[in-house]
């Protein structure tokens, strides 16, 4: 569905992005590990048309889109949930999931936003309050919520743990994955490896904008520099 092949980023002339090639199918998983720089968040923010690529190409089940505008990417069904949640706090929930489906005719507005409230109810209860009073858990759910509008076909997800409790990182990424198997593809950023390992279908690795590793989800558990690098060396002992 969607496909990645040899993208390079700069940012002036300092490159951010150098030849990253990965896949997303419909109702599966990626994961993109990294430390802080590598260039995961620039991939996610070229291939969602709001920094334009050097070179490579980015195809949307088929039709190329890398000198697309963002909202033409959005209607062509990749839709990106930021880093940071940037809901609109002065707006309540129900506004900011309406701006969320700008780009779907009006009369299937009322069907999307019934079923962001049954995955999301505490978004349900709130949705006369102001967006600014959520917790950060409720507001990335609000934002996950706010993506779904648009009814994508491939999410693109930053750092959704961020800032969160465990308790409210499970719930989220539990909810990713249900969003996966309705037949959504998503390709993930996530700090967190561990948890998010469990719920992820493959894994690339990246280090200063390149591919270092790709995989399945198990093969990156089981890869020693992969474990050592994020999940630690108490996980390698115990792989071993």
């Amino acid at each position: 569905m969607l496909r990645v092949s040899d993208l390079h980023v700069s940012y002036g002339r300092v490159p951010a992005v150098r030849g990253i090639s990965v896949t997303v199918e419909p109702g599966s998983i990626t994961l993109v590990l990294g430390a802080n720089g590598a260039g995961k968040t620039t991939t996610l923010r070229s291939i969602a048309g709001l920094h334009p690529p050097d070179s490579g190409e980015i195809t949307m089940q088929g039709r190329r889109i890398e000198r697309q505008r963002a909202d033409r990417v959005v209607a062509a069904g990749i839709v990106l949930v930021p880093e940071g949640r940037r809901v609109f706090g002065p707006l309540t929930v129900e506004e900011n999931l309406r701006l969320g489906g700008y780009t779907r005719p009006r009369a299937g507005l009322i069907e999307e936003l019934e079923r962001v409230y049954d995955l999301f109810p505490v978004l349900s209860e709130r949705r006369h309050g102001a967006a600014g009073l959520l917790s950060g858990g409720e507001q990335q759910m609000l934002a996950f919520g706010r993506a779904l509008m648009a009814r994508p076909k491939v999410l693109l997800i930053d750092e959704p743990s961020l800032g969160l409790a465990p308790a409210i990182v499970n719930t989220v990424l539990t909810r990713v994955r249900e969003v996966a198997d309705s037949g959504i593809g998503v390709l993930m950023v996530e700090q967190n490896a561990k948890v998010a390992l469990e719920i992820a279908d493959d894994a690339v690795v990246v280090a200063r904008g390149e591919v270092v590793f790709s995989g399945s989800a198990q093969e990156t558990r089981s890869h020693s520099s992969v474990v050592r690098a994020f999940l630690g060396e108490t996980a390698l002992r115990q792989e071993s």
